[in-house]
């Protein structure tokens, strides 16, 4: 039986990770790896795939910038001369990326069953693209698995039927679960200058925070305020570090002291940051679960999250507005030790890929 993944962004290839090992497992399986190129620089994607101990993708379409409807169209055609090609048995997408649902539309119109990994997860608000992306490839899966008890009501108030519907647990959870000892080996605090629990960490890359100047400059204060207290560790996401410098605000940024600019570090590095700050500055959806199950509080600058499991269970807290007083009030709570702990969320133990993969080996052998 032949499955074929279409990944596309850094938080795909940590959830397609596990479910090309897992695959691996069935002799029977071929595993097809489709990078569509949505993230094509070496920190943005080659280096994901080093430390993921991903192969290299069996396709690459190079599909990459332009607006949402060039990008999603592109991908679809390249997508599709790949998929006549092969005539996979089930086309695999994960998370909510335009790669997804390009992947989720070729294979409806080919009449491929469609498999969506960490389905029915809704933040309730259509003005994000990745609300549009979940909800249309949900729409039209025929096996969807879910990575937190939300996403099943949000399933059944959609309509899809509970039989196609699969509560499996956290692909995301599954990568960090398999290369934590990796990652807790690493020295780059000592080659930044850091100590464990003495810095925050803080990552931004949403358009609504930073495509405009009103929200960088909020950005620039509270990184300012906060940096007065304890140190701020910042990897610049090239859409911020592109828009810093369209605005003319990159100086002010590289002129405060007590902050550490990086440039976008690989997935080992990364997780070696996040389980030693003393907090998670984000507007990041995978960062917030990853955070959870580190124990980590973190503060996520959005009006709501997808992932409720990460407030319920977790030390995830919504900031709704990019408010640095608010902001550096919460971190100084922190630091001081009044946040509340986390527990892992139910079916976060490293094990999901293997129950997906389970599934549908079943039902393809059916």
């Amino acid at each position: 039986m032949k499955i074929l993944s279409v990944m596309g962004t850094r938080p795909n290839f940590m959830k397609l990770a596990p479910l090309h090992r897992a695959m691996s497992h069935y002799p029977d399986i071929q595993s097809i790896l489709v990078h569509t190129g949505q993230h094509y620089d070496r920190q943005m994607s080659e280096v994901f795939f080093e430390q993921l101990s991903l192969p290299k993708p069996d396709y690459f379409l190079g599909v990459n910038g332009g607006s949402h409807t060039k990008q999603t169209a592109s991908i679809m055609l390249a997508l599709e001369e790949v998929v006549q090609k092969e005539k996979p048995d089930l086309i695999l997408v994960v998370g909510d990326v335009n790669s997804t649902l390009a992947g989720a539309l070729v294979a409806v119109k080919s009449g491929i069953r469609l498999a969506h990994v960490e389905a029915g997860l809704r933040s309730g608000d259509r003005a994000m693209p990745e609300e549009l992306n979940r909800i249309l490839t949900d729409s039209v899966s025929d096996y969807l698995f879910v990575t937190e008890k939300a996403a099943l009501i949000n399933l059944e108030k959609e309509g899809i039927p509970n039989e196609k519907v699969f509560f499996t647990g956290n692909c995301m959870i599954d990568s960090l679960v398999h290369f934590i000892k990796k990652a807790e080996q690493l020295d780059i605090l000592k080659s930044l200058g850091l100590s464990p629990k003495n810095y925050v960490l803080m990552t931004m890359h949403r358009p609504s925070n930073v495509d405009n100047r009103e929200g960088l400059e909020k950005i620039l204060d509270m990184v300012e305020l906060i940096s007065d207290k304890v140190r701020v560790v910042f990897p610049l996401h090239p859409r911020t570090r592109s828009k810093l410098q369209e605005f003319g605000l990159q100086e002010k940024l590289s002129g405060l002291k007590q902050v550490n600019l990086l440039e976008p570090q690989g997935y080992l590095e990364f997780q070696n940051l996040v389980m030693n700050a003393s907090a998670v500055l984000t507007d990041s959806g995978g960062i917030q679960e990853e955070s959870t199950y580190l124990n980590v509080p973190c503060l996520t600058f959005r009006e709501n999250t997808e992932r409720p499991v990460t407030i319920e269970s977790g030390s995830n807290e919504l900031i709704p507005d990019l408010n640095p007083e608010l902001a550096c009030q919460k971190i100084v709570a922190i630091l001081q030790g009044k946040w509340k702990n986390s527990k892992i969320p139910e079916l976060w133990d490293g094990k999901a890929a293997d129950r997906i993969v389970a599934i549908l080996h079943k039902k393809l052998s059916q």
